[in-house]
């Protein structure tokens, strides 16, 4: 066999390597050039170091290409035995400065890094499941010198991999990630460190996959001597924590319920979490089938994607659990998939992997944007019923050509980031919203059209300089339930009542929401979900028996026709059983929201897996964040335990450890009050979402839910953590402290609820900033496709005076300004924003905009319009776009007014606030003040230049005072600042 690992049918193979930033930790090493380092240049080798541990081959082989050289012959080069547990190779790389690496027993199984290979340097280099770190395995400490040993405590961070960067006092950092530490007993990894003539050393910890431990920013200082690190507490001249543990020689269960599922040249592997007496640390994925042999790979969920296979081929899979100790489980039994044909459109994008603060963001509900392609419209059963039909106006009128057609309106505006509404393909009466998904693995082809695809879309976002957020449910649904989980069965009545509504089953028709079902000419079909017939197994009482009740047509209604969580049509492992009662109790995280959307059971891991799975097929396009529908509706432990690392792997895996910290991910938790905490309870209170768990719980997701809410309700809103990550110290910028972080950020609500004037929206919001992980990150709006300030259900109608000083100031103070279609031209103000399929959708606040921007548009950059014709030019001279155009240039130019800390000491005035931002070579600092007048003291002395006007202010005593400019108007003094931004408009001037 012949393998090529650089090329795959004509394609490039992306290669990625996990490794984390630093956080401030590292120096830069000196550039001179030294006799020693020329002579090293002449020996440029790597020797390579392979875990053996979790692998049971007879022999293994390194099979590599040094950087821009030829691959060995397969199967490689044969390694040797280094010590316990590695096998090593020590290879001549020549010039090159690394190699591109595989491993194989010899006789067909491989382990190449999930299909990406391995990009290793040079020097000492170890690879233990899946990760890279840089270090001799084998190397004892010198002995001549003083030495540490170091054992650090995973217990509360659920890591399988550990590994320590230091530097001994007085020396230098080891390369990033350090040192891969070995596991000694449950819990504890351990590593032995020479440190010559040092007494101590400096050092963090990671997981190899750029999560760190770095002690909340201070690094941690250890003593020569044994020590111990756990719970952010260094113990000197400890006991060996291991001590009278027997060696776990104990292996998990085997991993049960494998299940395969192709997709074009994709699979998706799931399976149930194995057990161990100890704690399952990983699993390993063998592949079978193909032409390239047998491959291994290290997973660390329970959901696996194997992509970039073989067309029209079988595959077989087999899964087995690690433990720390590296006790490998018998292999499960066998899961089997055939591959389709691959796709036309590419399968994966890049995205742009950049600080998601610089990107100001405009939200649409894509099918009531711009339709670009009358094909694909569809009214759906509620057509006439709703009056859309009288107005010509499917519900799914918009789609991606529409909105790939108007990216340069909303490149004008000067937004480089979109928000569209869920993607995945919608099964309900009314569902052109997105938010009711049947598959959540494929597209709704209602959205799309031919070199229209939702590749295309993220393509052409990308190559504008242009983000695309995709709005994401995990929660729940539709009411048909979620295809490849679990669908119902309902009883069917075939009679003239409801045959509008279904029909009976026709073979080789699938539901797609675009296809009419060919017998009765006007069904969208539900025949495959309806039946007469009693199904085997049902649980629904009262199959088919008249309820009593007639529909508003005056139809008879049926038991165990319409699927609810009392139904009894749904297996309680999968779904929840019950409605919510209490908004801001436990059971609004485990009950139905509403009747059309199936409330999933988020703690179970068969759910589990069919969302991770689902979801990494839109991060594989290259989506460059989500924004999370509902998230308060599914326990935090869930999120931090599953969703959010899930999104966080496989981000890195795909596109690196850059991309994943910036992919953006932010949450709903909608917390219509406003108050600081959501009615007192923290658990239901949107910044309660941006922090890790810091209590240790049952590792039963179910039980450590309820664990958790209980603990935290208890705590209550005294004892919750808190941040100055948002906050300047003085006048000084300091380096965020990141450790707590969930991984997720969120709207915020309580500025939301309160823009009904922006003054008070200013001062609620920062009265409650110091709860959030960093309210920098916050996406600020005054109104959505859901509710305008005041959990008002009408589109803003402040006027346009009040939406300019609502706009300064979100595009001023703390967060990330997000606008909601339309509202630059006050669209629908006053509107009903939803009622439903109760009145025409012409008549709320989510019309279709599309009238407005009829013409052609070219931008010819962010906030510049090159050319215009038609409607769209007249929208594009509104008074409001012409401030948001300014709003966004001013922005952009302006590093302190996107990701700055913020601070309102020693300044008079209503809304007026000093920020700064320091990093390498920027340092930005403004003083802003929105309306009113203001007088900021204590200031560094400069030239101050205003961002608005162009006046220069020279501060000699601390003090600068600013007039009022008016209300919509603001003034940006900048400490050495370019002076005016753009022109002056009907509100900046």
């Amino acid at each position: 066999m012949r393998r090529t690992p650089t090329r795959l049918r004509g394609r490039p193979l992306a290669v990625a390597v996990a490794a984390g930033a630093v956080m401030g930790l590292l120096s830069a090493p000196s550039p001179a050039a030294t006799t020693e380092a020329v002579a090293a240049a002449a020996e440029n080798t790597a020797t390579v170091y392979y875990s053996t541990t979790t692998r049971n081959w007879d022999r293994y082989y390194l099979h590599y290409a040094p950087d821009g050289g030829p691959w060995t012959t397969v199967p490689g080069v044969e390694m040797e035995a280094a010590c316990t547990g590695w096998v090593k190779r020590t290879v001549d790389l020549g010039t090159a400065e690394g190699l591109q690496a595989t491993f194989t027993d010899g006789s067909g199984t491989w382990d190449n890094n999930s299909g990406r290979d391995y990009a290793l340097g040079t020097g000492d280099i170890t690879v233990k499941d899946g990760v890279v770190a840089h270090s001799d395995p084998c190397a004892a400490p010198d002995g001549d010198g003083n030495s540490a040993t170091v054992y650090y405590s995973t217990r509360a961070l659920g890591w399988t991999t550990a590994n320590i960067h230091y530097r001994p006092a007085g020396g230098t950092w080891t390369t990033v990630p350090g040192i891969g530490m070995r596991p000694v007993c449950t819990g504890w990894w351990k590593q032995e460190l020479d440190l010559g003539a040092a007494t101590s050393l400096t050092a963090a910890f990671n997981n190899g996959n750029g999560v760190w431990d770095n002690n909340g920013g201070g690094d941690y200082t250890i003593p020569a001597g044994v020590s111990t690190v756990a719970d952010s507490k260094v113990t000197r001249d400890a006991e060996d924590p291991c001590a009278g543990q027997a060696p776990d020689t104990q292996a998990p269960t085997s991993p049960t319920g494998v299940t395969a599922r192709a997709d074009g040249v994709s699979v998706v592997l799931t399976w149930e979490p194995a057990t161990d007496d100890t704690g399952v640390t990983g699993y390993q994925v063998t592949r079978t089938g193909g032409t390239r042999g047998d491959v291994v790979s290290d997973v660390g969920a329970t959901v696996f994607s194997d992509t970039g296979l073989e067309e029209n081929t079988a595959y077989t899979y087999t899964v087995r659990a690690v433990d720390a100790a590296g006790n490998l489980s018998p292999a499960s039994a066998s899961a089997t998939a055939t591959t389709g044909t691959e796709p036309s459109t590419p399968a994966s994008g890049t995205p742009l992997g950049t600080d998601p603060r610089k990107d100001p963001i405009y939200f649409v509900l894509t099918a009531r944007f711009h339709d670009g392609d009358p094909a694909n419209n569809r009214g759906g059963s509620q057509h006439e019923k709703s009056g859309n039909a009288a107005n010509d106006d499917p519900m799914f009128r918009g789609d991606f050509k529409g909105l790939i057609e108007k990216l340069d309106y909303i490149k004008a505006l000067g937004f480089s980031a979109v928000w569209i509404t869920p993607v995945v393909l919608n099964r309900s009466d009314y569902d052109y919203h997105g938010y009711h998904g049947w598959d959540f693995y494929r597209v709704d082809p209602r959205l799309e059209s031919a070199g229209a695809s939702y590749q295309d879309l993220i393509d052409a976002a990308h190559a504008k300089g242009m983000k695309i957020y995709q709005d994401v449910v995990y929660n729940h649904s539709s009411r048909w339930g979620a295809k490849g989980l679990f669908t119902p069965t309902v009883h069917g009545v075939r009679d003239a009542q409801w045959s509008w509504y279904y029909d009976e089953k026709q073979p080789g028709f699938e539901y797609d929401g675009l296809t009419v079902e060919p017998k009765s000419g006007k069904s969208y079909y539900n025949g495959d979900l309806w039946s007469t017939a009693e199904p085997s197994g049902n649980t629904c009482v009262n199959w088919g028996v008249p309820t009593g009740g007639r529909s508003p047509e005056g139809y008879t209604l049926y038991n165990c026709q319409w699927p609810s969580p009392t139904s009894g049509m749904f297996p309680k492992a999968l779904y929840h059983q019950c409605w919510i009662g209490n908004w801001e109790g436990e059971d609004s995280r485990s009950c139905w929201l509403h009747e059309d959307l199936a409330d999933f059971n988020t703690e179970n891991a068969q759910v589990q897996n069919y969302l991770i799975g689902a979801y990494n097929k839109y991060i594989d396009m290259g989506v460059d964040g989500f924004r999370v529908d509902t998230a308060v509706h599914i326990p935090r432990t869930t999120w931090n335990r599953r969703f959010l690392p899930a999104i966080q792997e496989r981000v890195t895996q795909r596109h690196g450890a850059e991309a994943a910290k910036n992919f953006f991910v932010f949450g709903e938790v909608a917390a219509f009050v406003n108050d600081k905490w959501n009615r007192g309870s923290v658990n239901h209170s949107a910044q309660f979402y941006t922090w890790k768990e810091r209590g240790e719980y049952s590792a039963d997701d179910e039980k450590a839910a309820l664990e958790m809410y209980d603990y935290e309700q208890q705590q209550g809103t005294g004892n919750q953590p808190t941040s100055t990550n948002a906050f300047l110290d003085g006048n000084a910028y300091h380096a965020p402290d990141h450790s707590r972080f969930s991984g997720m950020n969120v709207i915020d609500m309580r500025m939301h609820m309160n823009f009904g004037d922006a003054s008070n929206a200013f001062h609620n919001g920062k009265d409650s900033d110091d709860s959030y992980h960093d309210a920098t990150y916050n996406v600020v709006y005054v109104d959505s496709h859901d509710y305008g300030p005041n959990k008002s259900s009408e589109r803003y109608t402040g006027g346009t005076d009040a939406w300019a000083e609502n706009m300064s100031l979100m595009w001023t103070f703390r967060g990330i300004p997000t606008l909601y279609y339309g509202s630059e031209i006050e669209f629908q103000k006053g509107k009903k924003i939803d009622c439903g399929p109760s009145c025409p959708l012409a008549t709320t606040g989510r019309a279709y905009y599309g009238d407005h921007l009829a013409g052609e548009v070219k931008a010819s950059g962010f906030s510049q319009v090159e050319s215009a014709s038609g409607t769209v030019a007249t929208t594009l001279q509104q008074p409001l776009v012409k401030h948001v155009q300014r709003l966004n240039q001013i922005r952009r130019a302006v590093p302190a007014l996107q990701s700055g800390q913020y601070s309102t000491a020693g300044i008079s005035g209503d809304m007026a606030f000093k920020r700064r931002y320091t990093s390498g070579g920027t340092d930005s600092f403004a003083l802003v003040t929105v309306s009113g007048g203001a007088t900021f003291t204590g200031v560094p002395n400069g030239a101050y230049r205003d961002a608005v006007t162009g006046d220069t202010r020279t501060v000699t005593d601390g003090t600068l005072t600013v007039a009022a400019p008016g209300k919509g108007n603001l003034r940006v003094y900048v400490l050495d600042g370019p002076g005016r931004i753009g022109t002056d408009g009907p509100y900046l001037r």
